[in-house]
This record gives structure tokens, C-alpha cells and sequence, in this order.
């Protein structure tokens, strides 16, 4: 293989932070989805159902679901059309825009959450906070705090 004398590589160090950090990140993200399969959900349909149960009047235009769960207009569609077939959301016409929508938490979608929300912040206890000692969570925090604020501002760009 050619180098590239430009190029930063990572040192053993940062090349084992790294290969840890998306170790953790993939086996993480497998366990919680593995958790959340008893009810019927996925990691997706759980944060979609979460960002509608904590928005105002349970409701949030698609583009800003989409915005707020990184899925394309495109993929958020699928997923909302399959959450309405299992009666968690609905989708319902914005007065102020003919081309708008809005997803909808449903009666049944809040009731799913109440039932599933305590069992997956138990999962992420059992393999994740728990691990941890609280200067450990408070130190990963405050690492972690830079690169979701460069994420988030690039994302905006």
C-alpha cells in the first residue's frame, strides 16, 4: 500500500479508541434493538415514538422527524407507514401547508411507550450506565460533549 505522507494516520492509541469506540457503538445499538424486538420495535420506531411523545401536543411535521431521527423523507415514509398499519402514528394534514405533514403519536403509540419505556432504560442501565462509575459517565460525557457539537454543526452546514 502506498502512503500518503499528508495524511495523519492514527497512532496505536487513537487507532484503539477508535476501533473500541465503534466496537461499543455497533454492540450497543444490536443489544437495544435485540430488547426492543419482544414489542414489536426497532431502535427507529422507538426514537420516532420518542420524539413524538415529547414534542408538543404529540405531533411533529415529518421534515422535522426526519431531521431529528437522520432519516431521509424518503425512508421516515416507509417507516411512519408501517408504524400507522401497527396503529402508533398517524399522519394528518398541516392547515397552514397543503404539502405538509404531520406524524402523530396515537392513543395506542403512547400506550407503547409506557409499556416499552421502562424496559429499554433498564437495557441501557444493564449494558451501558450501569458499566460505568459515575466520574467514568461524567468524563465520557464531557468527551464525547465536542465531537456531537462539531456533528451537529456540520450537519447544519
Amino acid at each position: 500500500m502506498e502512503t500518503d505522507t499528508a495524511t495523519r494516520w492514527l497512532s496505536d492509541t487513537e487507532q484503539i479508541a477508535w476501533r473500541t469506540h465503534l466496537d461499543v457503538s455497533r454492540l450497543l445499538m444490536h443489544q437495544l434493538e435485540k430488547d426492543l424486538q419482544p414489542f414489536g420495535l426497532t431502535n427507529n420506531d422507538y426514537e420516532i415514538l420518542v420524539n413524538l411523545s415529547e414534542s408538543e401536543e404529540l405531533r411533529m411535521r415529518m421534515s422535522d422527524l426526519a431531521a431529528a431521527t437522520l432519516q431521509s423523507k424518503s425512508r421516515l415514509s416507509h417507516q411512519i407507514t408501517r408504524m400507522e398499519n401497527a396503529g402508533l402514528v398517524r399522519r394528518v394534514n398541516c392547515e397552514s401547508d397543503r404539502r405538509g405533514l404531520f406524524a402523530v403519536l396515537t392513543e395506542e403509540g403512547m400506550e407503547t411507550m409506557r409499556k416499552v419505556a421502562p424496559h429499554h432504560v433498564a437495557s441501557v442501565r444493564r449494558h451501558f450506565i450501569d458499566l460505568l462509575d459515575g466520574p467514568a459517565l461524567a468524563d465520557l460525557q464531557a468527551s464525547l460533549s465536542p465531537v456531537a457539537r462539531h456533528l451537529r454543526e456540520t450537519r447544519k452546514g
